[in-house]
């Protein structure tokens, strides 16, 4: 088989299944590795520390996420700019994109680390954070909010990288930093005795060896990305950055709102004591790993969806998003029934934890969420095509849909639900946001065909 043909795969011709798989492949590498800078966090503080410190982590995730989800949001909708400035083959106007996103990622950066400083202490008081664990937890998350401008420019110089046609570098420099931090986490909690405090600057120092290096290459391999002093002008640039500025601000706004949902769960979750946080937080760890393959095929089904709306090839496209709804329903159907032979094991892993209450709960809720992937994967492929077809506005009512349901799950249904009320509630937003995606999708489909079908009645 053709090699480049693995590397570049034709999503516009040819065997649908074999373009989306061998598109999906390196996608998943870089999921894998992007989840072992969290999910070795939590490994590492649950076999060298107390359950308490973990507990610490898992009570702060959720704004942890928010932040990454701010830091992937404004880096991918800058660098869909950068990637149609590329596309256009228009240097100077390409040298000011990137200008301008260098500086718009300063301020954005700039602005979160302030408000960190200010308010995460007040948040994580609110979140109901038990106060045996409040110091470790805000010890933790600080360092991630004070140096957070680490975690946007790596995003950034990834996503520029990739706009210009380079995947490989971004997922070599991602490797390179995931396997430092496991080195850090270890060095530092276990030879220094810094606590959780070691993990967070474990985290900082190995996504700025990546920032450091993503830099280095485009110096030398990317030269095309560096601005001139020029570039930076503001003059006559209020069209570009107000481009840029809105692209950021939709994606991460989607993020945001599916991450602001997680925080106001968290408040409910963090009432019920540190055995339930802890082994929460490494069930998450674990989803967010069983969750890879569905978010790959939900990145690809964008790509795929997206050329081939350009190429106007609506039967591809549907097809496309068929064999990818297929994947993702085939492989919650494989994970549910290998579930009861492994994930306790795998749990018991995770969370460095013997103890039974914990890992009970643990384990029940993964078991409980597996058989619901037949929805988290059509919600995420049809909300990723939607996003293909330029639908801005549809994917977002679904991210609402989900901060509304977390909102009634913790005013009114866990306070009487208790543990099971935290076990219901993502699974069945995701089937409600299916059905809102799958209705959205197909509407869209059927106006676009129609617009196809008067256009060859009136030619």
């Amino acid at each position: 088989m053709n090699f480049k043909r693995l590397i570049y795969p034709d999503l516009l011709n040819g065997s649908i299944f074999k373009s989306i798989l061998f598109f999906m492949l390196p996608i998943i590498t870089s999921h894998l590795f992007q989840q072992l800078y969290n999910t070795t966090d939590t490994i590492i503080v649950g076999y060298f520390l107390h359950e308490n410190s973990l507990a610490a982590i898992g009570a702060c995730a959720a704004v942890f996420e928010i932040i990454m989800n701010l830091g992937n949001g404004f880096g991918t909708g800058c660098s869909i700019v950068i990637a149609r400035a590329f596309g256009s083959d228009d240097r100077e106007y390409l040298k000011r994109a990137v200008a301008a996103s260098v500086l718009i990622i300063t301020v954005v950066s700039g602005l979160l680390t302030i408000s960190c400083v200010l308010f995460l202490r007040p948040i994580l008081t609110a979140l109901k954070t038990p106060s045996i664990i409040l110091e470790e937890a805000v010890s933790y998350i600080s360092i991630i909010g004070i140096f957070c401008g680490v975690l946007f420019a790596y995003n950034l110089c990834a996503g520029m990288l990739r706009a210009v046609g380079n995947s490989f570098m971004p997922l070599l420099f991602l490797m390179v930093s995931s396997l430092l931090n496991v080195a850090l986490d270890i060095v530092l909690i276990t030879r220094f005795g810094m606590g959780v405090a070691g993990t967070a600057v474990a985290t900082v120092i190995a996504q700025g060896v990546s920032v450091v290096l993503c830099i280095l290459y485009t110096l030398k391999g990317a030269k095309v990305l560096i601005p001139s002093a020029a570039s930076f002008r503001l003059r006559g640039a209020g069209r570009l950055y107000k481009d840029l500025i809105g692209q950021g601000l939709s994606m991460a706004l989607m993020l945001s709102i599916v991450g602001s949902g997680t925080l106001i769960l968290q408040s409910a979750i963090n009432t019920f004591g540190t055995y339930i946080i802890a082994g929460h937080i490494a069930a998450r760890k674990i989803f967010s790993l069983s969750t890879v393959f569905i978010s790959s095929v939900g990145m690809t089904s964008a790509t795929f969806v997206s050329q081939n709306y350009g190429a106007q090839n609506l039967t591809r496209i549907k097809k496309g998003v068929k064999i990818a709804v297929l994947m993702t329903v085939c492989y919650g159907i494989a994970l549910t029934v290998l579930s009861p032979f492994i994930i306790r094991q795998v749990f018991e892993f995770v969370s460095g934890s013997k103890n039974p209450q914990l890992l009970a709960y643990g384990t029940r809720y993964l078991q409980f969420a597996f058989p619901f992937y037949a929805a988290l994967g059509p919600l995420v492929v049809f909300r990723n095509s939607l996003q293909g077809i330029g639908a801005k506005l549809l994917p977002l009512v679904s991210s609402v849909v989900e901060l509304s349901g977390k909102i009634l799950f913790t005013v009114i249904l866990i306070p009487h639900l208790g543990v099971l009320g935290i076990m219901l509630c993502e699974p069945l937003i995701w089937c409600a946001m299916a059905f809102q995606l799958v209705w959205a999708f197909i509407s869209r489909i059927k106006k676009m065909s129609s617009a196809v079908q008067e256009d060859k009645t009136s030619f």
